[in-house]
């Protein structure tokens, strides 16, 4: 199960006790703000992409949405989110509970400056009734990120 993935994940930096879970879906920004008890911006989406048939994920303010110019600058690229059907397959996580965090091995993973206005964000935990509260410092050590990328509106 990807959420006890996450957790495992999570664990060996000692974050398992950031980890939520809900007895409602946070599976959209909104659901999850509202579960958190956040403003929507503060949900930190993990989006997933398809880069030369490579999987990439871009963790995003849950007010932010992708700048297609921004994002061929980065990428070189034309932005194309995985289907429905590759999410899972590609990251290890279904739709709804795609996180930084216990992917699949060669998953790149990125974080979008939109986030840098926060303190602390909520990214989904593997499940598509979890989020993890984590300070920005911690997502970068947590999400093993590429680097700090400007791809969003």
């Amino acid at each position: 199960m990807a959420f006890d993935k996450a957790k495992a994940y999570l664990q060996q930096y000692g974050l398992e006790s950031h980890i939520m879970e809900f007895d409602t879906s946070s599976a959209t920004v909104e659901l999850a703000a509202k579960a958190v008890g956040c403003e929507p911006a503060r949900i930190a989406k993990t989006l997933s992409f398809k880069v030369e048939e490579q999987c990439i994920l871009i963790v995003a303010a849950g007010d932010a949405k992708i700048d297609n110019k921004k994002y061929k600058a980065q990428f070189h690229t034309k932005a194309k989110m995985l289907s429905f059907e590759e999410v899972e397959d590609m990251t290890g996580h279904a739709v709804g509970g795609v996180c930084p965090f216990g992917v699949k091995e060669g998953v790149k993973v990125y974080l979008d400056a939109s986030l840098k206005r926060f303190e602390c964000v909520y990214p989904a935990c593997g499940s598509s009734n979890s989020a993890v509260k984590l300070t920005l410092e911690e997502l970068e050590h947590a999400s093993n990120y590429q680097e700090w990328v400007d791809v969003c509106k």
